[in-house]
């Protein structure tokens, strides 16, 4: 059995990756596109926090 892709879980894998938001691969406008965006933000701003304290 295959699942369609996660679009959030596909977007927090890009940016665990070091791949830059820019590269979302969905329609902008789609549901899909802000999936995809908010599973890269909640990395990316995990990671910029993380900068932040020094750890």
């Amino acid at each position: 059995m295959t699942t369609d892709p996660d679009p959030f879980e596909q977007g927090q894998h890009a940016a665990r990756q070091s791949i830059p938001a820019e590269a979302n691969p969905y329609r902008d406008g789609s549901e899909e596109h802000s999936l995809w965006a908010a599973g890269h933000e909640r990395v990316a701003g995990e990671a910029e926090a993380g900068e932040a304290e020094g750890t």
